[in-house]
């Protein structure tokens, strides 16, 4: 069985990128998102390479999080804990650690997008602190993609 001790706390790398899409297809909610690409990860990675924090056992990933700051506020994105490590405590330690990093960049207020349908997701953010935020709404407008 798989204890926290196990986890290692690390940042991305281009070479990583095939295993968090695994991880994502496995762990995360996708319904209402366009498919996630190796293009757009590795874009992420090259552009703030400290952002996508993994959980990794064994040189595998078996979480993430996209500590995401655009030099005023902090947003959180892909929470994704493996079926097989949920409720040890590794969801907690990407938080926790994307939170300092927030801390150390000067950040007051995190943000995490969960979808309304994500029970699992609601209930995990809400055990960590977070709360939702009523008088808010996304709006979103897919982009056309490059040629």
């Amino acid at each position: 069985m798989l204890a926290v001790a196990d986890v290692t706390l690390r940042t991305a790398d281009a070479g990583d990128v095939p295993a968090v899409l695994d991880l994502w297809r496995r762990a995360a909610e996708d319904a209402h998102r366009p498919v996630d690409t190796a293009r757009a990860v590795a874009g992420l990675v090259a552009r703030d390479p400290e952002a996508l924090i993994l959980a990794v056992r064994d040189s595998v990933p078996v979480g993430s999080v996209i500590a995401g700051w655009d030099g005023w506020r902090c947003h959180l994105y892909r929470l994704a804990v493996a079926p097989e490590c949920r409720g040890l405590g590794v969801g907690r330690l990407l938080v926790e650690a994307a939170e300092e990093r927030f801390r150390q960049l000067g950040g007051i207020r995190v943000d995490a997008m969960v979808l309304d349908d994500n029970g699992l997701g609601q209930r995990a953010w809400r055990a960590l602190g977070y709360e939702p935020q009523a008088e808010w709404s996304r709006w979103v407008k897919p982009l056309p993609a490059q040629p």
